[in-house]
């Protein structure tokens, strides 16, 4: 039986939520291409032994690592995002035809590539098909499926489209993950061990209130947005949670804290999905952008883990 491990190639890799996802679900990575200095700091930080490219994806060149397993990523989502001008195409951020690029160049078992729900909205309907088509042509079946992070186990209201290209020779074998049958914790259930860190009274009663899960993190770009838990909209539903969704802390709450506590790096890590022991680089607002941009890992896992079993299956299939 083939038992060499599965290997893949990921562009805009941030600070590693999608990798460490795939690395859960079986995969090794390759190479991961990342443009942002303290992701690429966070992603060493974690796992040494990773071939980080740092730079422009325009300039890598993906010959070298043709016949990779897997081709996976999250391409900005500003040009598609409804709280952009959704200019598609027209966006300089766009990188899809990178990916197109790199498909064409790696010939990959699959691709999974992952976005803002936007994405599917009709203005891009064309901009799809183009994709599907392009795809089509170099032997792949293509797929899109919007998909809540709090269906697999994350503890936030987190819809993303997750595309998926599978090559028509182990397409037959793949299947979309399905949701897991328990409901994610509440956000008091998650996080009150940490806003006990410094022994605050009144812990307890704010997890009772902080009763369901979290709305979106918005990680924000290099030009908008801070170390805060996004637009108007958001930080109200962080209040009716007990949250002051106005800024992040460096440290949970004092003893005798009184009023709504505000979230640290680590807490919103935490609601992102990402393991305790996962650390990143950077001053706060880094850090936070890094974690709010993040596809949450354990989502990243369970479509993973459904390409691996396929591509795992076709390659049983041949060697018996």
């Amino acid at each position: 039986m083939h038992t060499s491990p599965l290997t893949s190639l990921e562009i805009c890799s941030g600070a590693g939520g999608q990798a460490l996802g795939l690395e859960m679900a079986g995969f090794g990575h390759e190479a991961l291409v990342e443009i942002e200095p303290p992701a690429c700091a966070s992603l060493r930080l974690n796992r040494p032994a990773w071939n980080v490219v740092e730079g422009d994806l325009h300039h890598f060149d993906g010959k070298p690592y043709k016949g990779i397993d897997l081709i996976a990523g999250g391409v900005p989502c500003p040009p598609f995002s409804r709280a952009g001008k959704q200019l598609g195409a027209d966006d300089e951020r766009d990188l899809f035809p990178q990916a197109l690029r790199l498909v064409d160049e790696c010939r990959p078992k699959a691709v999974m590539l992952e976005n803002v729900r936007g994405l599917l909205d009709a203005v891009f309907d064309d901009y799809r098909n183009k994709v599907e088509k392009q795809l089509k042509k170099l032997g792949y079946i293509p797929g899109w499926r919007l998909l809540n992070a709090s269906d697999y186990g994350v503890s936030q209201l987190r819809p993303r489209v997750v595309f998926v290209g599978i090559h028509k020779d182990v397409a037959g074998t793949f299947s979309w993950p399905e949701p897991l049958d328990e409901p994610p914790p509440t956000v008091g259930e998650l996080l009150v061990e940490l806003m006990k860190a410094n022994k605050w009274r009144g812990a307890a009663k704010w997890a009772e209130r902080a009763s369901s899960i979290a709305p979106t993190l918005v990680g924000g770009s290099k030009k908008h947005g801070g170390p805060d838990l996004g637009p108007t909209r958001a930080k109200a539903a962080w209040a009716a949670l007990g949250v002051d969704g106005m800024g992040l802390v460096d440290e949970a709450p004092a003893r005798d804290f009184v009023g709504m506590p505000r979230l640290t790096t680590r807490m919103c890590a935490r609601v992102q999905g990402f393991p305790d022991d996962w650390e990143f680089a950077g001053r706060k607002t880094a850090t936070y952008r890094q974690i709010g941009n993040a596809f949450p890992p354990p989502v990243a896992a369970a479509v993973a883990g459904r390409i691996h079993a396929a591509i795992a299956a076709k390659r049983v299939f041949k060697v018996a």
